[in-house]
């Protein structure tokens, strides 16, 4: 951090985010004093039945504080980029947006942007940086702020903040506890280009070299390979909540089809007698599948078109063939 920083001074910010991992650090920022002369936010999903969807995060916090808003379909067309030039804004501050920004909106400020990312990059560039690293087994995660370049999530890394990941967290959870590290990572990066003489080097380049990418989550990639170790077992079924939720199919000797079962919570057992198919089950002491290396216990399922039960619970009413 800069050694003298004008903490009076303060900047007019379009902030531009849609989900709740950006609240946070708006609200923050707001406290702090800054002006926030408009919230940009993704349009409101059409509506495909009578029951309205429910309103994003960002609009509702820009609501709350009666904030000037825009959902423009693209932020890249000219009406949108002209709306934000006419503001004179001294930065972006964009999270959990949902659009790429082009070098005409990002030049719409006169410091550009910035971009508060759940990873530690240049790891997990993508839509889904906070899944991946728990899929992936990461020990250890965090958040970055860089200053925004058209490339994704590619720009100079201003600040970054480190956590370890805990024993039994969701994803939902972790990016929960992400959302507010980066409430310090966010404040420091606007310090630093309330501090910045707009010609030297502004944060550390990202080595292309540490690159890794994360995609989008889909439904099919939720299905559990029972033929991991336990450990990326356990790690899946976190990974994948709230969504889409891990799965795997049971054969039910009352169904004359497989059962389609959510998994939402386990716990890594003994290790699997030799020559044991991944896969196999084992009800004795409780609800448990071979993995390549451990049984793997369930302790929390949904069976499809159920509620939410104990595995004792299911055991109770199923005979497996």
């Amino acid at each position: 951090m800069p050694d003298e920083v004008p903490q009076n001074k303060k900047l007019r910010l379009i902030m531009m985010g849609t989900g709740p991992f950006a609240v946070p650090s708006f609200e923050a920022l707001r406290l702090a004093g800054h002006s926030i002369p408009l919230v940009v936010t993704r349009p409101q999903p059409p509506v495909k039945s009578r029951k309205k969807a429910p309103d994003s995060p960002v609009r509702v916090w820009a609501n709350e504080h009666q904030l000037d808003l825009d959902d423009p379909d693209s932020i890249n067309d000219e009406p949108a980029v002209e709306r934000m030039k006419l503001l004179a804004a001294d930065l972006l501050v964009v999270c959990d947006y949902g659009q790429i920004l082009k070098p005409a909106a990002l030049g719409a400020a006169s410091l550009g942007g910035i971009n508060l990312h759940g990873s530690l990059l240049p790891a997990y560039r993508g839509a889904a940086p906070v899944q991946r690293a728990l899929l992936s087994g990461d020990s250890v995660t965090g958040v970055s702020v860089i200053h925004m370049t058209p490339k994704l999530d590619g720009g100079p890394i201003i600040a970054t903040r480190q956590t370890r990941i805990q024993d039994h967290e969701t994803a939902g959870e972790l990016e929960e506890r992400l959302s507010t590290l980066g409430i310090d990572a966010t404040l420091e990066a606007v310090d630093r280009l309330i501090a910045w003489d707009g010609h030297s080097d502004l944060g550390q380049r990202q080595d292309p070299a540490n690159v890794t990418r994360a995609a989008r989550l889909s439904k099919a990639e939720g299905e559990i390979l029972w033929d991991q170790p336990a450990r990326m077992i356990d790690c899946h079924v976190r990974g994948m909540q709230p969504w889409p939720i891990a799965y795997t199919f049971v054969s039910v000797q009352s169904k004359k089809e497989l059962v389609r079962v959510a998994i939402k919570e386990v716990r890594i057992g003994d290790e699997v007698p030799p020559g044991t198919k991944p896969g196999t089950i084992v009800v004795e002491g409780g609800f448990k599948f071979a993995s390549r290396d451990r049984f793997v216990e369930i302790i929390k399922l949904q069976p499809s078109g159920k509620r939410e039960m104990a595995a004792q619970e299911f055991l109770r009413g199923h005979t497996f063939g």
